[in-house]
């Protein structure tokens, strides 16, 4: 758990591949006065795609334990006994970072259903999943942080690609709920609603305004997890922005929604 100065020990990352949630532990490792002692990283084919990774990581931090376990958003019925797993290996859990998500091709989910539905399956189905389940074993520790990797998409969603935009929106705004329900439980949910992030994910695409890196907002989230903030936005001016992109007349927003 974390320790007397409030610093996390323990973390357990679904998408363990993700540029920003593996910035964020690199962050988080090398912070003076970091406490980090072990990492779960989950992923699929995670021994073979994270080993290197995980060298990495205990190089940056002598003693870390760093653990690869195998885990597929989509393979719901999976995700409980992964988490019992993690439980029974490691004990108490400070920081569960759910992270994983497709952006997907928008000329072909916003035109073929089934490419649709595997999206929405694993953006919203994986995530309301793992938050439940992740929500669950910190309520019985009695204390922990669940930080979920939302969107700008989701703000106001675009028709030019709607179906990720959609998904990003479910998702968020059942954390607002599900944090709400956390509310003086110990356990604390941040929601981090990045714009366009130079990524893995992203990569071949031009960049939009306000664009970011992976390390900018691994930032963000340390700072907002100190804080114990609600909701993190990267680059924050992003907050504004969207506040006044909300109130455009849906004609307009449609024409901008194109692009």
């Amino acid at each position: 758990m974390r320790d007397a100065l409030g610093a996390v020990q323990s973390a357990l990352v679904l998408g363990g591949g993700s540029d920003i949630a593996l910035a964020t532990v690199r962050r988080l490792a090398t912070d003076d006065g970091s406490r980090l002692t072990t990492v779960v990283l989950a992923a699929r084919d995670a021994q073979h795609r994270l080993a290197a990774t995980a060298v990495e990581l205990r190089a940056l931090r002598p003693g870390l334990t760093v653990d690869l376990a195998e885990f597929d958003a989509d393979d719901v019925d999976g995700h409980e006994q992964l988490f019992a797993d993690v439980a029974a290996r490691h004990g108490d859990i400070d920081l569960v970072i759910v992270a994983f998500g497709a952006l997907g091709d928008p000329e072909v989910t916003r035109e073929q259903h089934d490419a649709a539905l595997a999206l929405t399956r694993t953006n919203v189905l994986g995530s309301v999943s793992v938050l439940m389940l992740a929500a669950r074993l910190l309520t019985g520790q009695g204390h922990g942080d669940i930080v979920w990797l939302s969107s700008v998409a989701g703000q106001r969603v675009r028709r030019s690609n709607f179906v990720y935009g959609a998904s990003k929106a479910g998702v968020d705004g059942f954390c607002q709920g599900l944090a709400d329900h956390l509310h003086d439980t110990g356990v604390h949910l941040m929601v981090v609603r990045p714009g366009f992030v130079r990524t893995k994910m992203t990569s071949g695409l031009p960049d939009q305004p306000m664009t970011t890196t992976a390390d900018a907002v691994a930032d963000a989230i340390a700072g907002g997890l100190a804080r114990r903030t609600d909701t993190v936005w990267a680059p924050a001016a992003l907050r504004y922005v969207f506040a006044a992109l909300e109130l455009l007349p849906r004609p307009i927003w449609r024409r901008i929604g194109d692009r």
